[in-house]
Formats: C-alpha cells, structure tokens, sequence
C-alpha cells in the first residue's frame, strides 16, 4: 500500500509501526453547534480509508476526540445560558447519530478534554521541564523558537507567520507566535492546576489523549481536515514531540477543501449546510456515494445535481446486487472472456485503493463489473458462476466503500399490516382480480411502500 504523507509531501510505502496493527487518530467535533457537510467529507474519508485497513485484516485502534471545552462552546453557553459540557454532550449525540446513519464506523475511544485534565496537565509540566514552555500572569505558552522543527508539517517559516490563531495578542507573550497550553483565570468552567484555576488551550488536548491512548506509543496515522493543517497539526506536533521526544506521527493524512458554488462554506455568506438539514432531503448512501466520487485529498464543490446523481448510481449498483441474487450460482454457459474481464476490473479495484485510496478509480472498476454481468445476464445461457463470483466481489467492495442501504426502522405491527396486504393482492391477482390488486397496490403506496413482482413472488421496501 503507498499513502501520500503530508509531512513527506510525497507517496510512501505504508508500514505500520507494529505489524499488523495500525494506531488511527482522527480529530473529532467541537461540537457547539450542529454538524455540517464538511464532517461528513472527512469522517466519511477517514471511514473509507479505515474500512479498507480491515478488508486487509489489519487490526485498528481508532481513536476520535471531542473538544468539549473550547472558546466557540464556552461563548454559546454565555449565549443559551447551557452548560458546556451540556451544550457539547447535546450536538456530539446528535453528530454520532448522524454519522451512524452515514454508515460511518465508530471510533474505538471518543476521549473529551474535560475528562483528560490529568493527563493535560502532565503534559505541560514535561513541556516546561523540557525548556518549551514559560508561564505568564495571563498563562502557559509554548515557545515556538524552542522548537527547531516547528513548521515542517505546514512548511510555513516561523518570520511569515500569521501570528494570533485563534488567540489575541497578549502583550505577556514572549513572541506573537507562541500558542496557549493553559488559560488562567475565571471563565464558564475551570479546573485547577500547578498554575491557578483555568483550563486548556485548544492545541494540547490532541498531544495528550493521542499518546494516553497509544500508550506513549507513535501514530501510524493521524487524519483531520486540510485546514487544521497550520495551527492545529502543527502545534500538536510541537508538544508531542517536545514533551517526549520521539516521533508523535508517522504518517499525516489531510482531507481536501470542501466549498459551495466555488466559496467557502460559512454562516455569513448564507451557503453554510447542515448534515440535519441534507439527509432529510437525500438518502445517507448517496451523500457518501457524491463524497466518494472524489478523492480525499481533492477539493470537492458541493452540488445537489450531483447527490442526486451519486443517488441514482447508488441505486443502480443496490439493483445489481438484488437481480445477481436471484439468479442461480451455477449452470448456464462459460464464458471465457468474461471472467478474464471481471477478474481484471476485480484486481483493478485493489490495486488503484493501495495507491492511496483512490475511490473514484476504484469506482470505474466497480461500473466495469455491473457493465459486463449486466450483459451477460441478456444472454439465454449467462455463465451464472461468473456472475455469482463476481457479485460477492462487489459487495466487498460496497462493504469497504461503506455503501450500503440504510436499514429503516418499522414498526412490527405495521411490518405484519404491510405482509398482509401484499399476500391479499398476491391473491387477488391470482383469481384475476386485477381491480383490487391495483386498489391494494395504492394503499401500499400510500403506507409508504415500494412494491416490486419479481419471478420470485412480490417483493416490497419502504420509501
């Protein structure tokens, strides 16, 4: 497998630090507010990229933060009049109940800072004891001239600097470009410390609960959206590698941008959409599908013309799969060239996902398979071991691409009502009652439910 390393900035060869396992971390929510379109891209990429690990039988320790104390939190707690923790316990459950529709596998610890003050603060003593860290009236700030390598994440040099990220100017600095470990003084929550009631900067909680989760041990990887480039990544790497001395990650995977109608998405400019808002509107495969269609590290504009596209084709690729079912699994005529097709398109999906995951390609293979089998079913003597092969095949790979159809919730008693009615017009059109049969047909519809006659008896599912 080759990943493109953004601390490389090139493809390399991927190999884990410990065979077999691979230590995933994954930034996570600051959930103030409700999740938008931009989770979905990076959480539905590093989902994919984690669904292929374990195709590949590698075992995945997948950890995903939550930054439940923070500036944006704390100013709408002042606004509502919430708790924190409140407020971020109330939009975190409803993101994980959002991403859980997307078929977004969870992480195996969802560590929040207001839980890992302890390991925070050991943290910053280190950095201190260390010679990269000096304590101020106002705080603890990390000195970023101590750092020599500070930079080589983002290749930013630290004389061209936007200085400030996410802090004002405080005059009791010893450089601009210093970050805060830990905040002094009141606020909505504090917590006490070596230095004075207070509580983290933004920066360190990912230092600390990646290394007390990996046990001290380095990342294989470590994913978040390309924005969190500079400052975020590269203050982590600073106070990981400057508290313990060692390698903090190995190799840094960035999703790309995501914009609407070419800008930036943003409150202000009126395009910001809501994850909520959009999977009332399109079904959670078909956001997934239009993500998908991209590769990770690409830009991606968002278009509903082309969701409802990635809906139409997801849709194709479910049909597939339900008309391969239903044909036998042998008998019919070999056909050769077939399956010397099919096994190329099959090779071809693996080969273009271990050159770093590349899901639009991979993609075409998968319309390569349904292009051939569909053809081969016309014919009056299929090679139907061919087309059963390769249907398992494909629904791997719908597994690895995490498409699959969203299990709606019904009621038992309305499941038994629906059964019921469908076994009466089954009946009716047997006594060539086609007059109720279609009456039954649009009470189904009614109900909310898609009926389909098949050579195998009626089959239904819900809109």
């Amino acid at each position: 497998m080759k990943i493109y390393n953004s601390l490389s900035r090139q493809t390399d060869e991927f190999e884990p630090i410990e065979k077999g396992k691979v230590y995933m971390y994954v930034c996570g929510l600051t959930p103030y507010d409700h999740a938008h379109l931009g989770h979905a891209r990076t959480y539905i990429s590093m989902d994919t990229i984690k669904r292929y690990f374990l195709h590949k039988k590698f075992e995945v320790l997948h950890i995903q933060n939550i930054t439940d104390i923070e500036d944006k939190i704390f100013n709408r707690s002042k606004e509502t009049g919430k708790s924190p923790l409140e407020l971020s316990e109330k939009f975190q459950g409803e993101a994980m109940e959002e991403f859980d529709r997307l078929n977004i596998l969870p992480a195996d610890h969802y560590p929040k800072v207001s839980e890992h003050i302890p390991e925070i603060i050991e943290m910053i003593k280190k950095l201190i004891e260390n010679g990269h860290a000096y304590e101020t009236k106002t705080g603890v700030y990390y000195s970023v001239s101590s750092f020599s390598e500070y930079g080589k994440l983002s290749g930013q040099k630290l004389e061209e600097m936007e200085h400030g990220c996410r802090l004002k100017v405080d005059e009791t600095k010893k450089d601009p470009a210093d970050f805060a470990l830990w905040k002094k003084g009141p606020d909505v929550l504090t917590f006490d410390s070596p230095w004075g009631e207070g509580r983290p900067g933004w920066h360190i909680e990912c230092s600390a609960m990646g290394m007390k989760y990996t046990n001290g041990r380095t990342l294989d990887i470590h994913g978040g959206g390309r924005d969190l480039m500079f400052p975020h990544h590269e203050n982590e790497i600073a106070q990981a590698e400057g508290a313990l001395n060692q390698k903090f990650v190995k190799c840094w995977m960035h999703t790309g941008f995501l914009t609407v109608k070419g800008e930036k998405m943003s409150k202000s400019l009126g395009n910001f959409i809501i994850l909520k808002d959009l999977l009332e509107k399109y079904p959670p495969y078909a956001l997934r599908l239009f993500f998908l269609h991209s590769h990770y590290r690409s830009p991606v504009n968002y278009s509903e013309e082309n969701i409802s596209s990635a809906q139409t084709t997801a849709e194709r690729m479910f049909n597939f799969i339900e008309h391969a079912d239903e044909l036998p699994v042998s008998g019919g005529t070999e056909n050769t060239e077939l399956r010397k097709k099919l096994h190329g398109e099959v090779d071809g999906f693996y080969k273009v996902m271990d050159n770093d995951f590349d899901t639009p390609n991979a993609l075409s293979h998968m319309f390569g398979i349904m292009t051939e089998c569909f053809s081969e079913m016309r014919k009056e003597q299929p090679d139907y071991p061919a087309i059963a092969e390769a249907k398992e095949d494909f629904k791997k790979m719908m597994w690895i691409l995490g498409l699959e159809k969203e299990k709606k919730k019904i009621d038992p008693e309305k499941e038994k009502e629906i059964d019921s009615l469908v076994q009466d017009r089954e009946n009716a059109r047997k006594e060539k009652n086609f007059k109720l049969a279609d009456e039954i047909r649009d009470k189904l519809s009614e109900m909310g439910v898609i009926l389909e006659d098949t050579d195998k008896g009626p089959r239904w599912k819900l809109k």
